[in-house]
Parts: structure tokens; sequence; C-alpha cells
């Protein structure tokens, strides 16, 4: 918190483990940049992302209106081929939808209890999804009444009604960097999605071009919100701009073009602006415009782990502990096992893990991810040296090897994925490595010795337990 004052005074699923991976031109992972528009080069922006590449783990909470029907976030409001809804009629499903904040209660939020769920499973920093692409506000919004606050909403009366503010104040009352997830987009805003027409897909339903007053008015619209949330909250740490359909002309290219839809029109909403305003009380506030690359895309959020490693990149896979992102009635999460392999083949590619968890209509947890967290955290206790606050080091991922290196180069990490029924062997095979290990222990006890051989090394090794999701073998 110090630094972060300092700071403003001065500026008032499992992935297949295969061969070895190699380095990827990093325009494989970052959009078109503008040529007008430099990189960040702000120094304490900058820093400030690489201070959260040490987090290396996070969650988004992504819950809504829509957990109450346990559907797909509130993409079924979107009248795209893709949806399903379960052959309802688009206009009374829509009609339905709308009125779910006349039911939205959250009997159960605790978000003291989330927090605490979070830390036991070694989670770092989280995001809470404000406002999804259905318009729906959890945060305490004077721009519209379709809000968990308003009093058309039963939620008004919660003590916690205000949910995003319960949210933050609960995580960063125990050291969480805290963010938002905010949509660009605005489906139930009349200067998004025009009632006086259809809305074939996603995107805006009459030209921006051709009536700019009324799309200007939603620019001014989205400002306001972006104002409320980065004024009103406190000092929050990153803020997700997500719709990434909604996006300037000068990034529009042959990769994202059918993001437009069948009309194709543009829709800047002015994120420089945004920007702006979000920094102007906090000034070292990372920002995420999904997918639109930039200055103002700080790190990037893919939804698919990369087969090649991205070292020098800013970067965040976010897949779902459970079914989906949000709340789904099957009972259904990856295996703690999963959730280990995947953190260390993340965070020896080059980037951050965030796993989203999607609370139930009342604002529960579900049982099976909260255990999930919970394995992974007592996973970490033993081995987080080999995860938080290190980089990649070549050969970044090989067969069942994730490499690490602590950021003074003094350690490097070798953490050995274990497969399901797999006792750990007791002779492994290690490929050559920058450095030439002069000692080596195992995390969390036991023994090992390094002899080298004609392809690199061989590790004999006793561990501390024969049955683990991953052994980390330190070097030095």
């Amino acid at each position: 918190m110090k630094y972060r004052l300092l700071i403003a005074a001065l500026l008032v699923l499992t992935q297949t483990i295969g061969a070895q991976v190699t380095v990827a031109d990093s325009s494989a992972l970052r959009p078109p940049m503008n040529p007008t528009l430099q990189a960040e080069d702000n120094i304490i922006i900058r820093e400030r992302i690489e201070e959260w590449r040490d987090l290396k783990l996070g969650v988004l909470f992504q819950w809504g209106l829509y957990s109450q029907w346990a559907v797909p976030a509130s993409w079924t409001l979107c009248s795209e081929p893709w949806v399903d809804r379960g052959g309802v009629d688009y206009m009374e499903y829509v009609q339905s939808y709308r009125k779910l904040n006349t039911t939205f209660k959250a009997k159960k939020f605790d978000p003291s209890r989330w927090a605490k769920n979070a830390r036991d499973g070694g989670v770092k920093y989280v995001i809470f999804t404000a406002k999804h692409h259905d318009g729906f506000c959890l945060f305490d919004s004077k721009e519209t009444n379709y809000t968990c606050t308003d009093k058309s909403c039963p939620n008004s009366k919660h003590s916690d009604r205000d949910i995003s503010r319960a949210v933050v104040e609960a995580f960063r009352s125990k050291a969480f960097w805290t963010g938002f997830y905010f949509s660009k987009a605005d489906w139930h805003h009349p200067d998004y999605w025009a009632p006086e027409w259809a809305t074939p897909d996603r995107n805006v339903n009459y030209n921006p071009a051709e009536d700019p007053q009324r799309w200007q008015r939603y620019c001014t619209f989205v400002n306001n919100q972006v104002r409320e949330l980065t004024h009103n909250y406190g000092g929050i740490d990153m803020l997700w701009l997500g719709a990434e359909w909604v996006r300037p002309e000068w990034s529009v290219d042959s990769s994202n073009v059918d993001m437009l839809g069948c009309r194709g029109y543009v829709q800047d909403v002015d994120v420089p602006t945004l920007a702006r305003t979000a920094r102007e009380k906090i000034p070292d506030l990372l920002i995420s415009d999904q997918n639109v690359g930039g200055r103002y895309e700080n790190y990037r959020v893919v939804y698919d782990l990369p087969n090649e490693a991205y070292p020098e990149e800013a970067w965040e896979y976010a897949m779902s502990v459970g079914a989906d992102f949000a709340y789904s009635k099957e009972d259904r999460c990856h295996s703690p096992r999963e959730l280990v392999h995947t953190l260390a083949l993340t965070v020896a590619r080059g980037g951050n893990l965030l796993l989203g968890l999607g609370p139930d209509e009342s604002g529960r947890l579900p049982e099976c991810a909260v255990n999930c967290l919970k394995e992974l955290g007592d996973w970490l206790k033993v081995n987080g040296d080999a995860i938080y606050a290190t980089r990649p080091v070549r050969p970044y991922t090989q067969d069942h090897w994730c490499f690490t290196q602590s950021k003074d180069k003094r350690k490097t990490y070798a953490i050995y994925l274990v497969d399901e029924g797999e006792s750990i062997p007791e002779v492994l095979s290690l490929p050559h490595l920058p450095i030439s290990p002069s000692k080596a222990k195992i995390l969390g006890g036991g023994k090992v010795d390094v002899r080298p051989d004609g392809s690199g090394y061989s590790l004999y090794i006793r561990p501390g337990k024969k049955k683990d999701y991953a052994v980390v073998v330190v070097m030095e």
C-alpha cells in the first residue's frame, strides 16, 4: 500500500505435455499495434506489470442474473446461431431474462468466505464481474436502475447490497490484488441495442457512423460507469475491459473482422479516454482491453493455453474450474491434478493462470470447486517457490518437465508432472539446462543426486512421498 501511495504521489484444460517448447513470435499472441499508438512506455505501469507477473495465480468470479438459470453467462441473450435457448421464442426469452433483476436475492453471499477459499487455494489476485454484456450492474451505478442496489432488485435489502464493494473490501482486507471485469457492450442500453431495430448478433444494431450523436451518448455512459468503478471502490489494481468486438477501426483485420457480425459496424468507445478517466485516482491501474492490443492492453487474456512459450509477454490463461465460467448445474470440476499441471505449464511458458469460479444463484461456490482449490493450495504451500515470482527458463516445457527460474537466476526449478496412477520414478532424465547444477534438493523433503549423462542429467531421487501431483527439484 505504501508503494502504491508513493506511485500516486509521484504521478499525481490440461494441455498435452509434448516435445520441447520453443519461444514463439510475440505477434502470434498479441494483436496488431496501431502504428500511431506506441506500446505502454509509462515506467510505473511497466513496473506494475512485472509485479502482476509475479502473482501467477488469480481467480475470476462470474456471477449475475444468469446464475439463476444456470446458463452460460449472458450469452443466451445473443441471437447468434450457436446459442441454445432450449427452443424458447427469442423475444419471449429476452423479456423473461431482463426481469431476472426482480428475483436476484443472493441470500447466501459471503465475500469473506470467498476470500478464505481463494487464500486457501494459493490465489493472489481476484477479478470480479461488475457488469457482463447483459448490462446488469453488480455495483451501485447512478447511470442506470438496472443494478443490484436498485429497489427493484431484492438484493437491495441485503446487508452487502453493493456486491462489488463487498467483494473488493473482503479481498483487499486479506492483501489480494483486486480488479473488475467490465463489458464495453451493454445489451440493456437503448443506445447500444436500439429497441426500434432487431438484434441479429452481439454487436451494436445501428451504424455509429450514421448516428454519431447516439453513439456518443453511449460512449459517455460507458465512461461514466468506468469512473464509478475506479473512483468509488478504493484502489483497485486491474480493470479488464471485455467485449473484444467493441474496438477501434485500426485494430480490425482479417483475424477479427468476423466479430463485427453481419453488418460490420466499427464500435469505438474511445478507450484512451476511458483509461484517462480510470487512472485519475488510480494512476498505476493495469488495464486489459481484451484482445485489442496497443497501449491499453497491459496484459493479454487467452482462453487456450499456448503450446509455445512467451517469456517476455504479460499474459494470462483463463480457464474455468467447473463446467463453465458461470454457474452450471453440472457438478463437474477439473481435478486438483489438472489444476496443478495447468498452473505449472502456464507459468513455465510465461503466463499467469486465472481460474474461473461461478457462484450459484444464492452466492455459494460449488463444493467441488472449493475442494479443488484447497488441494491446489496445499500443493503450493510446499512448492510455491517454483511458481510465485519466477520467470520461465529454457527449455520451458519438455516431456513431463516444466522449468522456471528465480528472478535473480540463482535457482532453477524443474517441475516433474506426475500422471494419474503413476508413482514418482526413482531415476528421472533431465534435458540440458542453461545452468550446470552443483547442488539440488526436492521441495518438501527428499533427496536427489544429479549426475551428468550424454543427453543432460540423470536425477536419482528419493522424494518425501511417493504420490503427488508434481514433484519439484530445485537446483543451484
